[in-house]
């Protein structure tokens, strides 16, 4: 299975090229002196049963009023806010959440992300799960790819391409991430396994939206030479 992990993500990054997920907006962050990483958790919570085209226009409504901010968002009356991420869906719910994170990490970390983030990966993927609406898939994006910290992320297309292919594991979230974290740390370095991770994640996202459909595109699937579901 290390085999064929490895040659599942050669041929998606042969075919999709290196995606450098999450996107953010490096410019705007720089120009307002906020932290680029408190996007990618606005983004996290955001994307919670969306498409990412949804996402990107809430961001940039809340960035056209320059509130992507840790001490903004703390402070902005809700129904503001309701407003601004409307665009992302059932903005009520998010709007909350965002609240909740937001208030968290200026009360108890003074809105310093540096301190939120320098701890175990298992104190702070506790503590993300503590709060309104955070659950296991978001907590991961969160410490991956704003903490920077080697964490595998299991989304509803990781579990529709270990089916089919099929990855000799269980499907739930814990089996999942626990077969790829194990098996991938066989094959690369520990400090190779944080930048891995993060694009091996991207690229099964890719492939699951251009190929591994619910209705699959078996025949031009770049891993369809690996994948058992067409046989």
């Amino acid at each position: 299975m290390q085999k064929n992990l490895k040659n599942i993500f050669i041929n998606l990054q042969n075919r999709f090229g290196n995606l450098k997920w999450w996107p953010v907006d490096k410019n705007y962050h720089e120009k307002n002196k906020s932290d680029y990483r408190f996007e990618i958790i606005v983004g996290a919570i955001l994307t919670q049963n969306t498409a990412w085209s949804n996402v990107e226009k809430a961001l940039i409504n809340i960035k056209s009023k320059n509130m992507l901010d840790i001490k903004n968002i703390s402070k902005l009356e809700i129904k503001e806010l309701r407003k601004l991420i409307k665009p992302s869906g059932f903005f009520n719910q998010k709007a909350k959440r965002l609240k909740e994170i937001t208030k968290h990490i200026e009360k108890k970390y003074n809105g310093n992300l540096d301190n939120f983030f320098n701890r175990k990966i298992k104190d702070l993927r506790n503590e993300l799960l503590m709060l309104n609406g955070i659950g296991p898939e978001t907590a991961d994006s969160i410490i991956l790819y704003a903490g920077n910290k080697p964490i595998f992320v299991v989304d509803a297309y990781t579990k529709r391409i270990c089916e089919r292919i099929p990855i000799n594991t269980k499907i739930s979230y814990e089996d999942i991430q626990n077969f790829f974290q194990k098996e991938l740390s066989k094959l690369y370095k520990k400090d190779q396994l944080t930048k891995i991770y993060n694009e091996f994640h991207a690229q099964i996202v890719n492939l699951a939206k251009d190929y591994c459909r619910k209705k699959p595109l078996c025949k031009d699937c770049p891993i369809n030479k690996i994948c058992m579901y067409k046989k």
